[in-house]
């Protein structure tokens, strides 16, 4: 009989874990199940009539049904530089330092495979967004190192306790998914220092930079000296504009690496489509300055409710966790092992992420998304406090 076999940097990949509790929730409600879904951050807000009535109107054109380039429309990256500027006051060179992207998970795992060797060394944070390590490292044939995000450092990496000998790149995500924790420059800088000092090439993922909380204000890597020397930044429209299936995002940063991005797309896709683009580059377009259009700041405060609610109700029951500054997710410390707590809430039609998912260091931890309404939310607490 003839034998398929994968290869073997596929046979090291781990169950794809949002695939895994997607799976779970069709079951659950095949057999009936009223499920209460606080897991994948799919956000359950629609996004902005505008971008409804842009996308009605730019898909009917005829004209933006051709191939794209794998690098975007040059008024795509046009729109991205003009909104670097407005947003972070970061001059972007949008014909060389931009390049637009089928959903950033996207560029975050061709960004590794542009430059990362069989057996090269990549500092990875743990917990951490699990393509970083796989979709991106294991698949080029790189060794992913963990970098532990602990609570008494406010799940920041510590970087005076890093051996940075030998490593290519490293990945860091802030405002942080999981764990919502956030930075300012001061640390930033520290950060860029870091990788300048030892020659490493810095991913900062900042798709949730629009998201945040009480004033804070998420920065980017390009607000800090020397960052373009060293650094891509990718940010996303899926989360900012509620737009997680459009899968339109942006990388931006040092020349030599969005060529090298752009250079492994090129073999791989011809980048987003037409219209989708022309509806970002609107949207982008909507920002005045620094400040998000007022649907985004309307779809923050629902996020910030939900977050307050949801943490009051988890502390009356005893589990351990703060509201965030940013993101729409909340950490939350679990009894006992995260994936034996997440297996009781699924017998009562909650679904949640056990944080082991995120990596090792996120064993003891589970992840709750606010993407539901608030009626939703305490209901899933009501089940929960049952337990």
């Amino acid at each position: 009989m003839f034998k398929i076999d994968l290869s073997d940097r596929v046979k090291q990949l781990p169950p794809y874990l949002f695939a895994e509790i997607e799976r779970i929730v069709q079951q659950k409600k095949r057999t009936g199940n009223n499920i209460i879904s606080l897991s994948i951050g799919d956000p359950d807000l629609p996004p902005p009539p505008f971008i409804l009535n842009w996308l009605s109107e730019e898909a009917a054109n005829p004209d933006n049904h051709n191939y794209s380039s794998s690098k975007g429309e040059t008024r795509f990256r046009d729109a991205v530089s003009t909104w670097m500027d407005d947003r972070f006051k970061v001059h972007i060179n949008g014909e060389a330092e931009a390049c637009a992207l089928m959903g950033s998970k996207e560029g975050l795992s061709n960004i590794a495979r542009a430059f990362v060797n069989p057996g090269d060394k990549v500092l990875v944070p743990n917990p951490s967004y699990p393509v970083y390590a796989n979709g991106g490292v294991l698949l080029s044939g790189g060794v992913p190192i963990s970098i532990p995000l602990l609570k008494e450092n406010n799940f920041l990496p510590d970087l005076d306790s890093i051996s940075s000998s030998n490593a290519k790149m490293i990945f860091l995500n802030y405002p942080n998914n999981p764990t919502g924790a956030i930075l300012d420059k001061k640390f930033l800088k520290q950060i860029v220092d870091f990788a300048l000092a030892n020659n490493i090439i810095l991913c900062y993922d900042n798709a949730y930079s629009e998201i945040t909380f009480n004033g804070y204000k998420a920065p980017s890597i390009f607000e800090i000296k020397g960052a373009k020397d060293i650094g891509i930044e990718f940010h996303s429209l899926s989360k900012t504009f509620n737009m997680t299936g459009d899968r339109i995002a942006f990388a931006v940063g040092n020349e030599q690496l969005i060529s090298g991005l752009v250079k492994v797309k090129s073999q791989i896709d011809s980048g987003p489509s037409k219209y989708i683009q022309r509806v970002a580059i609107r949207a982008l377009q909507k920002y005045k300055g620094s400040d998000p259009p007022k649907y985004i700041q309307k779809n923050i405060s629902v996020y910030q409710r939900r977050a307050e609610v949801l943490v009051t109700r988890l502390q009356n029951i005893g589990l351990e966790c703060t509201v965030p500054q940013a993101t729409f997710y909340v950490w939350v410390k679990c009894k006992g092992a995260s994936m034996d707590f997440a297996r009781k809430l699924i017998d009562v039609g909650v679904i949640v992420t056990p944080g082991v998912g995120f990596g090792e260091w996120g064993e003891g931890y589970i992840r709750f998304a606010l993407t539901r309404p608030i009626k939703d939310i305490e209901e899933a607490c009501r089940r929960i406090e049952q337990l």
